[in-house]
């Protein structure tokens, strides 16, 4: 039945199991495939399964030379007239087969693989309870010669409590780095609001108070939404709706919209945007360009210069934007795209920043398959490149 009641037609039927058993059978054999690439690390090289089945022909020959010289004691003794008959050969048989279970029975006591795996086997699920309960500092000895099946199943639970552990530091990093950035323009709002109390302030000194009051919670407001925003962005629950649009239309919309704020600078605006299409959400990509602009603004000097241009490379679209300003420093860069992250605090606060800003251009550029980083440009100034999948 559909929502709605209807019964399904034949053909919305045959649509349905059409499309059923190719996707059972790729699914099944991507992975097939992921398990085969899994296993090569595990899969043993060729000296060592030509150094097996040489030791067990030469375990073999010993084993038959043993039995050899047991029975050729025994009818010497015993049954000299019996000396080459079908039936020792058969004897010798089977007293090689004995002596060869017995040495694979007294090597498999000291060597014991079956023994090191059901003992990986109860560490998997002791670390297993252990991640149940939070904590992800776990890790399973992983050494390929005796873990044979169980060796893809040590490997990826060894990842798995890594990237757990990692998300786990990030989550408590998160968290503190919230609560700081939050408690400051707390403790501006709490300590100005005292101040307003006394009524001996001259009434300049009252609004220069109300201004950072209104300031700070602005920037407070601003954080949170931005917190919000980049919530929404990793939870995959935000509106990703792709269309095809000229970006360079968009680009001197959003940088004439920024004017009052370039112009308050006296920033000089270097635009070079030729004609170009590309298939994105347009108002994600909006708040990309608002938020690279305004950096660039932000860390402007008095009468600089930013640049914006549109390259295309191949099947590549690239989006250069710079200033020359002072630059990022070089042990920043990798750093500089991480949530809450800002060089110079004691700037970035003055300039109202949340170090939220780039980290939430670099969630949407990844939701659109591109790549973004950044450079220092020579001699002053920094640059941001975006390279987004043309159309």
């Amino acid at each position: 039945m559909t929502p709605r009641g209807r019964p399904r037609s034949f053909s919305e039927h045959k649509e349905r199991r059409r499309g059923r058993p190719f996707n059972v059978f790729r699914d099944n054999l991507e992975h097939r495939q992921r398990m085969r690439e899994l296993g090569k690390d595990f899969r043993p090289s060729r000296k060592w399964v030509f150094l097996f089945f040489a030791l067990m022909h030469l375990g073999l020959a010993a084993c038959w030379l043993l039995a050899h010289l047991v029975l050729d004691a025994v009818y010497a003794k015993w049954f000299s007239q019996y000396e080459d008959t079908l039936l020792r050969q058969y004897f010798t048989f089977l007293l090689t087969m004995t002596f060869l279970f017995l040495g694979m029975s007294i090597l498999r006591i000291f060597v014991a693989p079956m023994r090191r795996q059901m003992e990986w086997f109860m560490q998997m699920l002791s670390a297993m309870k252990q991640l149940s309960k939070g904590n992800f500092n776990v890790n399973l000895d992983a050494n390929p010669r005796f873990m044979g099946q169980f060796g893809p199943l040590i490997q990826g639970f060894n990842e798995m409590a890594t990237q757990l552990n990692h998300m786990e530091q990030l989550r408590q990093e998160f968290i503190s780095n919230v609560s700081h950035e939050m408690q400051s323009p707390l403790t501006s709002i709490a300590g100005f609001a005292r101040a307003l109390q006394r009524d001996d302030l001259a009434p300049e000194t009252r609004k220069h108070y109300q201004n950072i009051i209104e300031i700070e919670s602005k920037r407070l407001s601003r954080m949170s939404d931005n917190l919000l925003k980049l919530t929404s962005l990793e939870s995959r629950q935000h509106p990703f709706e792709k269309k095809s649009y000229r970006l360079d239309r968009q680009l001197r919309h959003l940088i004439l919209s920024c004017e009052p704020q370039w112009q308050q600078k006296n920033v000089e605006m270097d635009v070079d945007l030729p004609e170009c299409t590309i298939t994105a959400d347009e108002d994600l990509m909006s708040q990309v360009w608002v938020n690279l602009l305004h950096n660039g603004i932000k860390f402007a000097p008095e009468n600089g210069t930013i640049g914006v241009s549109i390259t295309k490379i191949n099947d590549r679209v690239r989006v250069l934007i710079t200033d020359d300003g002072p630059g990022v420093s070089e042990e920043a860069l990798p750093y500089i795209f991480e949530r809450f992250y800002k060089e110079d605090k004691a700037r970035s606060r003055s300039g109202g920043g949340s170090g939220l800003g780039l980290s939430i251009v670099k969630k949407i550029i990844d939701m659109h398959e591109g790549e973004t980083f950044a450079y220092n440009r020579s001699p002053t100034g920094a640059a941001f490149i975006v390279d987004l999948p043309a159309s």
